[in-house]
């Protein structure tokens, strides 16, 4: 069985724009799109056509949402295969469960109360650091599918050993879009000796670049390459790159714990405030 884009939606215009982004990235990879919605059940205004389907008022409400997803999807990707699935959880939870058969995972993300775009939804920042898959998240309002023409995929090239399943993705999305591809690597200029450092030649700017030419060593076919190593604090370049960009792509390693991955300073750093689109991809051991 082809592994699912999955989708998790909630009714919010957020998660209609990840529908959308979904559907584009089921398209361009061949593959079904899963639309979930997951929630411990709420009470709605509305039991009067809960009592008429004689079915809980908060099922009534998930079906609707999920329905709503459903037509949304198939009207912009007709050829696209559509499921639903109504899980009784806490969205994060049932989201990672999901994660474990998913080719991707795809969210939207929106703050809590009113609080302003640039405050990442838990859900989105839990699933991120936790699932098994690539995981997109929709910065607010900055990214936009209808753009997936222009602009470029930046790749987050980190400390050696650089992660190949994050290079992996990047490329794939490069290619899918016909877009370039930008690594980019930031580098410090050390104010001092470092304990069990190796300086290269005494050139802080060419071993960044000699890491981002190692990232890039086995680049699939057709793939165009753009290479940006910047003095810098690593987020902020990474935010930088993000402007214009249509997906920024970072890596996080698994660690040891009960649940999954976690993430870097840096991921949460770009979750919450890239100019784009998010990839966070696990890497293995």
């Amino acid at each position: 069985m082809d592994q699912p884009i999955v989708v998790g939606v909630d009714g919010s215009e957020q998660s209609l724009r990840a529908v959308d982004w979904g559907a584009d990235e089921a398209a361009l990879r061949g593959a079904p799109l899963r639309l979930v919605y997951a929630s411990l059940w709420e009470r709605y205004e509305g039991a009067l056509i809960a009592q008429e389907l004689h079915r809980p008022v908060d099922e009534v409400m998930a079906r609707d949402v999920v329905g709503t997803a459903e037509e949304r999807a198939r009207r912009r990707r007709p050829g696209v295969p559509v499921t639903t699935d109504v899980l009784p959880d806490e969205p994060e939870y049932g989201l990672v469960r999901e994660s474990r058969t998913a080719r991707a995972v795809v969210l939207g993300c929106r703050g809590r109360s009113g609080l302003t775009e640039a405050l990442l939804g838990s859900v989105s920042l839990t699933v991120a650091g936790h699932a098994h898959c690539p995981v997109i998240v929709l910065r607010g309002g900055h990214d936009d599918p209808e753009r997936a023409g222009t602009g470029r995929i930046v790749l987050a090239v980190g400390e050696k050993p650089t992660g190949e399943a994050a290079v992996r993705f990047a490329a794939e999305e490069a290619a899918l879009r016909e877009l370039p591809l930008e690594a980019v690597r930031a580098w410090r200029r050390p104010s001092g000796p470092l304990p069990g450092h190796v300086p290269h030649d005494g050139d802080p700017e060419r071993a960044a670049l000699d890491t981002v030419e190692e990232a890039l060593r086995d680049l699939p076919a057709g793939v165009v390459p753009v290479r940006h190593v910047v003095e810098g604090q690593t987020r902020d370049v990474l935010l930088d790159a993000s402007r214009g960009a249509v997906l920024l792509v970072v890596g996080a390693r698994r660690r040891h714990g009960r649940f999954g991955l976690q993430l870097g300073r840096v991921a949460h750093g770009v979750l919450h405030r890239a100019d784009c689109a998010v990839a966070v991809v696990p890497e293995p051991d």
